[in-house]
C-alpha cells in the first residue's frame, strides 16, 4: 500500500511559470549555485550603491547584554533564588562590559570616518544580530554613522537588531557566502568573546590571511583574559601546528581605544581624516 509523503501532498509546481518567478524551482537542489550567486551579488550591489568600500567587521557573542539589562536580570535571579538563573545571570553581567567596549568602538570608528570623503569612510559590520552585534551597530547608530547587518537564517529565528542601516541589512541562508562578505571589503577584524559562531569566523579570517588567500588585515582579540584561557596558541607553535610567525597574525587589546590605534597604525592613519582624502586604508 503506498502512503502518501509530505511531498506527495503539495500542490503541483506550475510549469508556466516564469522560471525566475518560480520559487519552488529557485529552492531545487539543482539550482543551488544559483542561490549562491544571487547571496553573492545582491548584498554585492547593495553595498556598493551605498558607497561601502572599507569595512570594520566586529564579531562577538549574540548572547551578552548591555549592563542595565544585565543588572536588572541578576536582581531578578537573586530574588528567585534559582541557583543556576543566578550563575547565568552572574557570567551576564560580568561580560556586559563587552557590550559596552564594542559599542564605543564603534563610536571611535564613526566619529573618524564622519570627516572622510564618504569613499574613504570606514563602515562597522557585523553579523546583524544581538550582543556584540548590536552593541557595534549601535555604537555607529549613535553618532548617524551607516552600518551593516549580514544575519544569518537559523533554526531559532535571529532577528536583525534596530540599529543596522535598513538599505543595509541583509539576510543569509548560507554561511560560506556570509563569511565571503564579511572579508570582500574587511580593512580589519575586531573578535570579541564568544562562542563557536564567532571562533568559526574568526579562525576563517585568520586561515584566509595565513594562507593568503586574503590580502593581510589587522586581526584584534579583544579581552585578552578570555582568549588567552580559551585558546592556547603557544601550545600550537610548540607541537609545530602553526608557525612562530603565525601568532603575528592576530594582537591581544583590552580597550576600544586600543583596537582602533592598532587599526590607524596598520595603515598609518592621522589622528583624524585629512578632508582632502590624501591617507585611505589601501
Amino acid at each position: 500500500m503506498h502512503l502518501l509523503s509530505d511531498a506527495d501532498t503539495r500542490p503541483p509546481p506550475d510549469a508556466y511559470r516564469l522560471a525566475f518567478a518560480d520559487p519552488e524551482f529557485l529552492l531545487r537542489r539543482e539550482t543551488r549555485g544559483i542561490r549562491f550567486q544571487l547571496e553573492l551579488l545582491k548584498p554585492d550591489l547593495g553595498m556598493a550603491e551605498l558607497g561601502i568600500e572599507n569595512t570594520i567587521v566586529v564579531f562577538g557573542s549574540a548572547r551578552f547584554r548591555e549592563p542595565a539589562e544585565a543588572e536588572a536580570q541578576w536582581q531578578a535571579a537573586q530574588a528567585s533564588g534559582d541557583a543556576q538563573a543566578i550563575r547565568r545571570a552572574a557570567a551576564l553581567r560580568r561580560n556586559a562590559q563587552y557590550y559596552d567596549a564594542a559599542r564605543r568602538f564603534a563610536q571611535l570608528v564613526a566619529a573618524y570616518s564622519q570627516s572622510c570623503p564618504h569613499d574613504k569612510q570606514l563602515f562597522i559590520v557585523t553579523g546583524g544580530g544581538p550582543g556584540i552585534m548590536e552593541a557595534a551597530n549601535r555604537g555607529a547608530h549613535d553618532l548617524g554613522a551607516p552600518s551593516v547587518g549580514l544575519n544569518i537564517l537559523l533554526p531559532h529565528e535571529q532577528e536583525p537588531n534596530p540599529y543596522i542601516t535598513p538599505q543595509l541589512r541583509f539576510k543569509f541562508h548560507y554561511f560560506a557566502l556570509r563569511k565571503m562578505h564579511f572579508m570582500m571589503r574587511a580593512k580589519a577584524l575586531v573578535a570579541f568573546p564568544g562562542g563557536f559562531g564567532t571562533l568559526d569566523e574568526l579562525f576563517e579570517v585568520l586561515t584566509l590571511v595565513q594562507t593568503r588567500k586574503s590580502r593581510p588585515v589587522p586581526v584584534f582579540l579583544y579581552g585578552s583574559a578570555y582568549w588567552k584561557r580559551l585558546i592556547d596558541f603557544d601550545l600550537m607553535v610548540e607541537e609545530g601546528v602553526i608557525a612562530p610567525e603565525d601568532l603575528k597574525l592576530f594582537t591581544y587589546v583590552d580597550t576600544p581605544e586600543a583596537a582602533w590605534e592598532g587599526i590607524r597604525r596598520f595603515y598609518d592613519l592621522p589622528v583624524a581624516c585629512p578632508v582632502d582624502g590624501s591617507s585611505p586604508p589601501a
